[in-house]
């Protein structure tokens, strides 16, 4: 008895973690790959849900900002300008990545986003190509997050007045 208690303590395994996979290509022929653990939090305030996602790896990095009615939603979602503190649904791509020593970034300005709820785990998608913080080139990104759980309403993810 002790035995198959073992065993099936053994062969049952918890939910799988949450990561993301990340590749950017940098003109002429810079690609980057990386693989992280990722979060994603609820944020926002009364009438403006919104849903934080983010994964970083020794300078490396993706945050995806959803925003919503509904915190949590399933779906499409527009890119929209950092700035643009006035659409109610769309979602802002950020990524970090190190070349050599040096810290570059990059904002999607085109390209799409979705997100996938399964029970308690989010699966979110971001493709798509925006300028170079520092500089002329023309990044794209493709990042998978996958078996996130949803946190805590924790991050302030929009200016307070």
């Amino acid at each position: 008895m002790l035995a198959l208690g073992t065993a099936v303590a053994c062969g049952s395994r918890g939910p799988p973690a949450a990561r993301l996979r990340a590749r950017i290509t940098r003109p002429p022929r810079d690609t980057l790959r990386f693989a992280t653990p990722a979060t994603a939090d609820r944020c926002g305030r009364a009438g403006r849900g919104g849903l934080l996602l983010q994964g970083t790896e020794r300078g490396n990095g993706v945050l995806i900002y959803v925003r919503s009615s509904d915190s949590i939603a399933s779906g499409e979602f527009p890119l929209l300008a950092r700035a643009d503190s006035t659409t109610g649904r769309g979602a802002v791509v950020a990524a970090r990545f190190m070349v050599g020593d040096v810290a570059h970034g990059v904002t999607l300005d085109s390209g799409t986003v979705s997100v996938t709820r399964a029970g308690d785990a989010l699966a979110a998608n971001a493709r798509g190509s925006g300028g170079e913080v520092a500089g002329t080139a023309r990044v794209t990104l493709d990042a998978s997050f996958e078996s996130v759980r949803i946190g805590a309403d924790t991050p302030p993810c929009a200016m307070q007045p």
